[in-house]
């Protein structure tokens, strides 16, 4: 990522755009392992992550992007833009490691990804996100998504509500 796209982070912190062996398998993993801790969800949560991944390494076009973020040359971050349609793009795997938080890297990569969305001419950005996770939803209503969808089940071992939050482009 270009300098100029990059806000001011510190010079250890890298994000980039292109997939490099062994990122499939480390987002799974730092997924896995972070809403263990933070949320207590099981294993089931990495094979969600897990295969939607896998296949947007084996499939993915010029209307999605990836942006993964390195510390020191470790991936500590990630964010995505998927075609759902010819209107519609998802934002997924929206994640940061603890050590990152706080310092506005979350709300640059949505910024990243909703102006990629409207540059690919996508109409409605979405995301699935869950009721707990509040801070998250603070900075998606921030952004301008709003709640379209809700439905509460047992989900990677925990009763959660999923919210769906659109964003008209």
């Amino acid at each position: 990522m270009a300098a100029a796209d990059q806000k001011t982070f510190p010079p250890n912190i890298n994000i980039r755009n292109n997939l490099k062996p062994g990122d499939i398998g480390y987002l799974t993993y730092l997924h896995g392992i972070l809403y263990a801790r933070e949320c207590g969800w099981d294993y089931t949560f990495e094979a969600y992550v897990a295969g939607p991944l896998a296949e947007f390494a084996r499939s993915h076009n010029d209307r999605e992007r990836i942006w993964i973020v390195e510390k020191d040359k470790i991936v500590t971050g990630s964010m995505a833009v998927v075609e759902a349609g010819k209107d519609e793009a998802q934002l997924r795997w929206l994640l940061l490691h603890p050590d990152l938080r706080g310092r506005g890297m979350g709300r640059f990569l949505m910024e990243q990804a909703i102006a990629f969305c409207r540059d690919r001419n996508y109409q409605i950005a979405f995301l699935w996100t869950v009721g707990s996770l509040t801070a998250a939803a603070r900075l998606y209503q921030s952004l301008g998504f709003r709640v379209t969808e809700e439905k509460t089940r047992m989900l990677w071992g925990a009763l959660l509500t999923e919210q769906r939050c659109d964003l008209k482009l």
